[in-house]
């Protein structure tokens, strides 16, 4: 079960970007996967020397393309946000954030902060709420998440193999 955990883990980071940075970051997704990514972010702040909640006007933009470089999401979100895809192309996914500062004078060439939680595939799933839906037992859920873990494992065997 330890080498399950290995193949999708769902995984945090955070990452500076200046004003009119972009980061990107390409992640290699089977087809019909399910991608749910959450972000906050925070402003740099020279008073205290740190890092403090954004103001509710800073937002950041969020551009995901597929392997043919096709965009398959580009919206503007707010300071704290979510955004959720499904892969229909199997391959390299890039996922590119950027904030709307331009429009911002509170940034004032300053850093921003953006904590980024990616998940995917079974990992995506909230089994706690899934339970308490399906009226499930503890060893039923437990078989619907070893059931989801195999059927992402074949997805991900079945794109190795093209």
């Amino acid at each position: 079960i330890l080498i399950l955990a290995w193949i999708y883990p769902s995984y945090a980071l955070y990452f500076h970007i200046g004003e009119t940075e972009k980061k990107c970051f390409i992640e290699e997704i089977p087809d019909e996967t399910m991608v749910i990514g959450k972000y906050r972010t925070q402003l740099w702040d020279k008073q205290t020397s740190s890092f403090l909640p954004a103001t509710p006007g800073l937002g950041m933009h969020v551009e995901i393309k597929d392997p043919d470089t096709k965009i398959i999401l580009s919206r503007q979100y707010g300071s704290d946000g979510r955004f959720t895809f499904t892969s229909h192309t199997p391959g390299e996914h890039q996922i590119c954030l950027h904030s709307n500062s331009t429009k911002m004078a509170l940034f004032a060439g300053g850093k921003l902060r953006v904590h980024l939680d990616i998940q995917v595939g079974e990992h995506t799933n909230n089994y706690p709420e899934i339970a308490a839906k399906d009226k499930l037992t503890e060893l039923q859920l437990r078989v619907r998440q070893l059931l989801d873990q195999v059927e992402q494992i074949q997805k991900e065997q079945n794109y190795q193999r093209v």
